[in-house]
């Protein structure tokens, strides 16, 4: 090893290259020009940041094919970084100490790509009019310098001028737009805290509608052709808030959207305060509903209560999956444990190599965690009961709203609400690759 070279262990052994050590930032404010048809995106992105302790250079997460043109710390222009392998690494021109104020502002341009991951494509992506971020679980970094990790959670300015015609949607509230020439710059504020991976920006012919009539405002954005469809296929999403609200807790942002793509999409995407459809999800006859019930759970479930490290994946799929079963079980349909039926007699057919507490990298998004995580609890609902399950539920989401939560905070929240021992239920379930009986 080279003099003064820091050796670190990853933050997360699942994504090894993204998160950085030696500060702790609260807030992003990005500055953004794409255009559309160029596929050209620049941006001005400042980073308020406090130290945790003092070493001589600071990384940021940053794709290369974001070309840098200048950078400051605390007001001062660095003249020594580097930028490789996805990494943009600076040395401030004075120290910082341990506790203070880190100020970084980076400029920077390119023609964003997706990031290429073992999960695919991942970050900004062209559309055939406009684009779509799509960031889980590392592809933050194709359109902003960031400490990609999903513990970093800070809130969010972000401005986004865009040719005119279309239509632009990031997380947050519309605070301000503003039309001049052939740009209209839209300015987005997210105040909750919120992980890299869930910001994004939705651009493309759309617009935006109000559905509800609630104390959560509901809109949908959509390309006008769309419009039937959209309002059959998500029309009832203001039953599902309501549903949820009372089976899991009041929701945990100012309102929601559902961003529909005027193209056809693999699957939907969440991101914070917003879910994006492809075209193909609406077909007219709700065909995709279990889909919007699971994606609009993620916003208790993997956007207010985020996991720390992704072996966890379990917290927001197999919670967002279940939601499926009780929206499912609240509107009419089959009830949950017909659900579980099903999905265990499917799994039990399934290879038995998953263990659901630390699947690895490779299989932390196979379809067997989704189905495997919601039946752990229905197993936990069975045994303890409806009653205390659902103010476990309630409970969890009330105690680690907007922070980051871990698996051993739920078993460990969970022994409050029966006399039972819960050992054995999470021994089979979470740590052990045979499926347990239901």
């Amino acid at each position: 090893m080279k003099p003064g070279k820091i050796s670190e262990e990853p933050l997360d052994p699942y994504v090894p290259q993204h998160g950085n050590r030696g500060y702790r930032v609260s807030r992003y404010e990005l500055d953004l020009t794409y255009r559309v048809h160029s596929n050209r995106l620049s941006g001005r992105a400042s980073i308020t940041a406090t130290t945790t302790d003092v070493r001589p250079r600071f990384s940021l997460d940053l794709a290369t094919t974001m070309q840098v043109s200048k950078l400051s710390v605390n007001g001062r222009r660095v003249a020594k970084y580097t930028h490789r392998n996805g990494k943009l690494t600076l040395t401030p021109a004075q120290p910082v100490p341990a506790g203070g104020v880190l100020s970084i502002t980076v400029q920077y341009a390119g023609n964003p790509q997706p990031i290429v991951s073992m999960w695919g494509d991942v970050g900004w992506e062209e559309l055939s009019e406009g684009s779509l971020v799509a960031s889980q679980p590392n592809g933050a970094p194709s359109w902003f310098p960031c400490d990609d990790h999903p513990s970093c959670k800070a809130s969010y300015r972000i401005s986004i001028a865009t040719d005119s015609p279309y239509h632009a949607v990031a997380n947050g509230t519309l605070v301000s737009k503003q039309t001049k020439a052939s740009l209209t710059t839209w300015v987005y504020e997210q105040t909750e805290p919120m992980s890299t991976y869930l910001a994004t920006v939705q651009i493309g012919p759309y617009e935006r509608r109000r559905i509800d009539s609630g104390q959560v405002p509901v809109h949908v954005i959509h390309p006008p052709r769309l419009r039937e469809h959209v309002d059959h296929d998500f029309g009832r999403q203001p039953q599902m808030v309501e549903v949820f609200e009372r089976l899991f807790g009041p929701y945990p942002f100012a309102d929601y959207s559902v961003v529909v793509t005027d193209d056809d999409l693999e699957i939907p995407i969440e991101a914070q305060g917003l879910s994006v459809f492809g075209a193909n999800h609406s077909d007219g006859r709700r065909g995709c509903e279990r889909l919007v019930a699971h994606e609009l759970a993620h916003q208790w479930f993997g956007n207010s209560l985020t996991l720390a490290v992704w072996k966890d994946i379990w917290l927001h799929e197999g919670f967002a999956c279940y939601a499926e079963w009780l929206w499912s079980e609240n509107s009419g349909g089959p009830d949950a444990h017909t659900h579980a039926l099903h999905a265990h007699r499917r799994l039990a057919a399934e290879p038995q190599d998953i263990l659901l507490g630390d699947p690895g990298p490779r299989l932390m998004f196979d379809d067997r965690i989704y189905k495997r995580g919601a039946l752990t609890l229905h197993a936990l609902r069975q045994e303890i009961g409806d009653a205390a399950f659902f103010a476990l539920l309630r409970t969890w989401t009330e105690k680690y709203r907007h922070s980051t939560v871990s698996t051993e905070q739920f078993t460990d929240l969970a022994t409050h609400f029966t006399d039972t021992s819960l050992r054995g239920l999470w021994q089979s379930w979470l740590a052990e690759k045979p499926l347990p009986r239901l």
